[in-house]
């Protein structure tokens, strides 16, 4: 298992080796893809939701428990969402979080100590909309250090120092882009918008204490984020054929780094979609297939086959945002 702060390893370099393969695999017809797994799919955009006729079903007591999901998270996923955050697990999920102190995003104690801050659970969700999904990279825990955690996997807001995971990151970008020089700064909130979902498997954790939120149901709940996004991811990027229907997920890249990642991502098309796997990007696992991986390029070049210039994602910028 790894954090998004790097806490351990990922799988051997020989594994590593397969990921090449995945570019080709992938570079398949979107036509064909889109025509065998959006059949019968509703387009993203066409899909009613009516946040204010949501709230209206819910009991008083999931309104209680769910105030923060749909104060907080972005519409675009709500709607894809809202019958998942009603479900059991769910529920449980959100009471032991109430255990925690986690209530709303403007009533829980100044004091708590889990991290993110409630208002930035979701912050992937508002950063990322749905529509406009072209990269996914897959953490686990968020950082358990004071001030680190704000709601993208391996981000820290500004004038944090740059955690030793994000170094090595930077590290792999200057190799494939050499014209890029390494910031001072850890916030990626920039590539957020350009379309790269930063999302942790387990939302939450208990500061000082990795892995105190999992198994209580935030992976079962990023399980179907990752569903959502097989589905929709990138229903309103470009398209470079004219007879490709956009409102339809038309595959994206998947950034699995570690063995933690990649199960994530096993049952996922390699046709529809680019994945590549490799170590963890910590400095425990870096050496043994991160560093060397190729994956920025791999995936821009992926992106402009499927959606054009417009689909690539800028690396090397990260202006910090205050």
């Amino acid at each position: 298992m790894f954090s998004s702060n790097g806490s351990t390893a990922g799988p051997s370099n020989k594994k590593q080796k397969l990921t090449s393969s995945s570019v080709s695999s992938a570079s398949v017809s979107s036509k064909a893809v889109s025509s065998a797994t959006n059949f019968g799919l509703q387009p993203l955009n066409s899909i009613p939701f009516s946040l204010s006729a949501f709230i209206e079903s819910l009991t008083d007591d999931q309104k209680r428990l769910l105030k923060l999901e749909y104060e907080t998270m972005g519409k675009s996923w709500l709607k894809l969402l809202k019958d998942e955050i009603k479900k059991s697990y769910f529920t449980s999920l959100k009471e032991f979080l109430w255990g925690e102190g986690v209530k709303g995003p403007d009533d829980s104690a100044k004091s708590l100590k889990i991290y993110p801050a409630p208002k930035n659970i979701y912050a992937w969700s508002n950063f990322t909309p749905l529509g406009k999904v072209k990269v996914v990279i897959i953490g686990q825990d968020p950082y358990h250090g004071a001030g680190q955690a704000h709601g993208l996997s391996f981000s820290v807001p500004p004038n944090v120092s740059v955690p030793p995971s994000l170094k090595n990151i930077y590290t792999e970008i200057q190799a494939e882009y050499p014209e890029f020089v390494p910031p001072k700064h850890g916030n990626l909130t920039v590539w957020a918008e350009n379309g790269v979902l930063m999302l942790n498997t387990c939302l939450t954790v208990r500061a000082g204490s990795p892995g105190s939120h999992s198994n209580h149901g935030w992976e079962q709940f990023t399980d179907k984020v990752v569903d959502v996004v097989d589905r929709y991811g990138g229903a309103n990027l470009p398209s470079v054929k004219a007879d490709d229907k956009t409102g339809h997920g038309r595959g994206v890249v998947f950034l699995a780094w570690g063995a933690w990642a990649a199960k994530r991502v096993a049952k996922l098309s390699k046709n529809k979609h680019l994945i590549l796997t490799s170590a963890h990007p910590s400095p425990f696992s870096a050496h043994k297939g991160f560093l060397g991986n190729g994956h920025f390029k791999k995936a821009n070049d992926w992106l402009e086959q499927r959606y054009g210039k417009d689909g690539c994602v800028d690396w090397c910028r990260l202006d910090a945002v205050i």
